[in-house]
């Protein structure tokens, strides 16, 4: 999409590639910042498997100025809220402070990215990671959807757990940790972001000074490849979970959807309101309202080179092939019939109203700011938000619909009960 730069978008490269971009408001009363990694489950070998969130993880654990204990009570003194994230494809270190605080909060979050990944607290952490992998396994809808995305995509690349395995958390070594920390922590696979009442010109200076080291970090060598012919330890890929005490039956599907680059990610995001938002939607009085189901959505999820549409049924295991036969005949009457420019007009109104009232904190603003700017190298004010929801068509939708609802898509069932029988659709 050709965009202009807008005026309160500032943007430079330092010496070593680092990229720092800021969506600038000197009215706000709060200011966002954060490191933005291209680090993700997708990047990872099998023997580095749940190694982007075990590192984010780590990076609270201590630097060689700062003891573990310091870290922590420097982000509760400068306030605001602080926090770190692992998807597929990055992992995020951000905080929002008063902007009087800028300086100290990008010295914090800078030296944290220069962790000393201490042996003692590596092998700490590691139980701590098992146990939220257990945690999560206790979780019939978690499991559901790894098992999809593994299935979908394969155990590795995008298919990859985020949080890794038992098996790969429990093999794990430090020296490998460190390896993979100087292979994707580097200068010009990161950004840095900012947004609100933010001091651009001071935190170019900041970050150029103390980010000047990061391009030493030693590049490994003999990275091992993975042998496609075989699939990591510990991934089942059967389509159906079975969970002993689970009240209930959950199902999810992945289908092909847009990618963050696809010029139909708009239609497909209002598309999926009117079909599945959690309330007023044709999924939500055909299956909610009725009680037929207690979940019943669909929704995109848009990754740098290609996209995902996900739908997820919650209901009685007697229900499910009956709740899929309903929930299949509406996403086929809209990718047969479209929709009405009266359902067009209310969501988009909806979904303007909801970008508005988001923008207004600059820590919502800080994501989508740093994401694309990671992953696409650009970003669209509110102002071209707006204006791309409000010039979705009803024939944009059509075609978004006819592209993405009419095709096969990957099935996983979680269940205490064995698995209906297929329904077609």
């Amino acid at each position: 999409m050709n965009q202009s730069i807008p005026q309160n978008l500032r943007s430079a490269t330092l010496s070593n590639g680092l990229r720092v971009v800021a969506d600038i408001d000197q009215r706000g009363y709060s200011a966002a910042v954060g490191y933005f990694v291209r680090a993700g489950a997708r990047d990872e070998t099998d023997i580095e498997s749940g190694l982007s969130h075990f590192l984010e993880h780590m990076m609270f654990k201590g630097t060689a100025r700062r003891s573990a204990a310091d870290v922590n009570r420097e982000l509760d003194e400068l306030g605001g809220q602080s926090n770190a994230y692992t998807s597929e494809e990055q992992t995020v270190y951000y905080s929002a402070v008063l902007p009087k605080y800028q300086d100290r909060m990008v010295d914090l979050l800078t030296d944290m990215l220069s962790p000393t990944l201490d042996e003692d607290e590596f092998a700490t952490e590691r139980n701590v990671i098992l146990e939220e992998i257990a945690k999560y396994e206790d979780q019939p809808p978690f499991g559901a959807f790894e098992r999809v995305m593994e299935c979908a995509y394969g155990p590795r690349g995008l298919g990859r757990r985020v949080l890794g395995t038992t098996h790969s958390i429990e093999s794990m070594r430090v020296e490998t940790m460190r390896a993979y920390f100087n292979r994707r922590y580097r200068p010009d696979n990161i950004v840095l972001a900012a947004s609100g009442n933010v001091d651009f010109d001071g935190l170019v200076a900041q970050a150029e000074k103390m980010t000047t080291h990061w391009q030493d970090r030693p590049l490994p060598s003999n990275l091992l490849s993975d042998d496609p012919s075989t699939s990591p330890e510990g991934i089942d890929l059967t389509p159906q979970l079975r969970v002993p005490d689970a009240a209930q039956s959950y199902r999810v599907t992945l289908g092909d959807g847009p990618s963050m680059q696809s010029e139909l990610r708009y239609a497909m995001r209002l598309l999926c309101s009117i079909v599945g938002d959690d309330g007023g939607s044709r999924l939500f009085w055909d299956l909610i309202d009725t009680g037929r189901a207690e979940v019943a959505t669909l929704w995109p999820q848009e990754f740098t080179d290609t996209g995902a549409l996900f739908t997820y049924l919650v209901c009685a295991a007697d229900d499910m092939p009956s709740n899929i036969r309903l929930m299949n005949d509406v996403l086929q009457r809209v990718a047969s019939d479209g929709v009405d420019q009266a359902e067009l007009d209310q969501v988009i109104n909806k979904t303007v109203a909801g970008c508005i009232m988001q923008s207004e904190r600059p820590s919502n603003r800080l994501f989508g700011l740093g994401s694309r700017w990671l992953c696409c190298g650009d970003y669209l004010s509110l102002d071209e938000l707006l204006d791309a929801y409000r010039g979705v068509t009803i024939e944009k939708v059509a075609k978004a619909a006819q592209t993405y609802l009419n095709q096969s898509s990957t099935e996983v069932i979680a269940s205490s009960v064995e698995p209906p029988s297929p329904v077609a659709g």
